[in-house]
């Protein structure tokens, strides 16, 4: 039980990652450098939360080097948007549910108020 809590916290965490960064991650890999290894290991897969990310990191050691290195930067970007708004997000979006883009959509509605490391990474992704 205690694994499977643990799984939906991860689970989660990378859905609030990839709707925080303010790309649509599923559409770069399903159009870009991963979508032979998305139609070879992750067909039949239906695209939204995270779905396809969950598939492609279930497969990562079986998928071609650019995928991997396009899942890597993926995850560089959202280590550095947590780095950069995890205090704004916590001043202004306390109590906004994660998913769906609610907490980028929240610290952009407070884009003037936000801290000078946040507010330049909006500037540049």
């Amino acid at each position: 039980m205690k694994k499977i809590i643990l799984s939906a916290v991860a689970v989660m965490a990378a859905l609030f990652i990839i709707s925080v960064v303010g790309f649509t991650q599923e559409e770069g890999e399903r159009k870009g450098v991963c979508k032979a290894d998305v139609q070879k290991f992750c067909k039949g897969i239906r695209p939204g939360q995270g779905r396809i990310w969950a598939c492609l990191k279930s497969r990562e050691a079986e998928l071609s080097q650019q995928c991997v290195d396009h899942m890597n930067k993926q995850r560089e970007k959202a280590k550095g948007f947590r780095s950069a708004c995890k205090d704004d997000s916590k001043k202004f979006c306390k109590g906004i549910p994660h998913g769906k883009g609610r907490i980028i959509s929240c610290l952009k509605s407070h884009k003037a108020e936000l801290s000078p490391g946040c507010q330049s990474f909006f500037k540049k992704n």
